[in-house]
């Protein structure tokens, strides 16, 4: 099984922080990871980044999260940056925004801030619509490490414990990922998935929530980012010697 993280979170520009993060998942037994990028960074940054994942043979995935104010917002950045990204989240920080972010084939992953656990950004509506464009709702284990150390895990858990059973009922697909911006809050993929079972994810779920679903998405997306895709089903097919 390929284990995936797509959520490792390096400050921008801090290499070095960005090489703990990466040795350390490699450490853990990741194939691939993905690295947030801000909309205008530089391809040196990108190459960079990536040269410091083939010394630990992974794979980088690129992925840019939008934090829209307004769902006016989110469609721009997605009509402005889904070719640009390997993988595009939508940070659901309102309803609007995440009613949007739902129903929107170019939004890969659905992610719901830490912050103020007790509002209820994905329900039912949300989730029927993800479900039908094919968005997977991604949650930070990491997060949930942090809210032990502060004391605060009751509130966060009742949350996961409630998004899980909506997306589940739905058929939204499940991404985990760490969310974690330090090498001491990663783990490895079972022990975050006995995390998991504290909040109604049980093994198979959660393991396929850091293979399967992940993986899944950066293929489909680099299939389609290819200079021979067309459309979903169609590509250009050169013969040799053809130009």
């Amino acid at each position: 099984m390929r284990f995936v993280d797509l959520h490792l979170c390096p400050s921008a520009g801090n290499l070095e922080q960005a090489k703990r993060l990466i040795a350390k998942s490699a450490e853990l037994g990741y194939s691939q990871i993905g690295v947030p990028f801000p909309p205008g960074v530089k391809t040196e940054t990108i190459r960079a980044l990536q040269q410091i994942a083939d010394e630990y043979s992974l794979d980088l995935v690129t992925r840019v999260d939008i934090a829209a104010r307004s769902p006016r917002e989110l469609l721009a950045g997605v009509r402005r940056f889904r070719r640009s990204f390997e993988v595009v989240a939508a940070v659901c920080s309102s309803k609007p925004v995440a009613l949007q972010a739902a129903r929107d084939r170019r939004v890969d992953l659905l992610c719901l801030p830490f912050k103020d656990s007790s509002r209820r950004l994905f329900g039912r509506a949300e989730a029927g619509l993800a479900s039908a464009s094919g968005a997977a709702l991604e949650l930070d284990l990491a997060q949930l490490l942090i809210s032990f150390e502060a004391g605060s895990v009751v509130g966060f858990l009742s949350r996961l414990r409630r998004d899980v059973a909506v997306a589940k009922s739905c058929g939204v697909p499940l991404v985990f990922s760490s969310g974690s911006s330090e090498p001491r809050f990663l783990r490895k993929p079972k022990e975050y998935a006995a995390l998991a079972s504290l909040f109604n994810a049980d093994e198979s779920i959660a393991l396929e929530a850091f293979s399967v679903h992940p993986a899944g998405i950066v293929e489909r997306n680099r299939r389609k980012l290819s200079p021979e895709y067309v459309a979903p089903g169609v590509r250009v097919i050169r013969e040799a010697g053809v130009r």
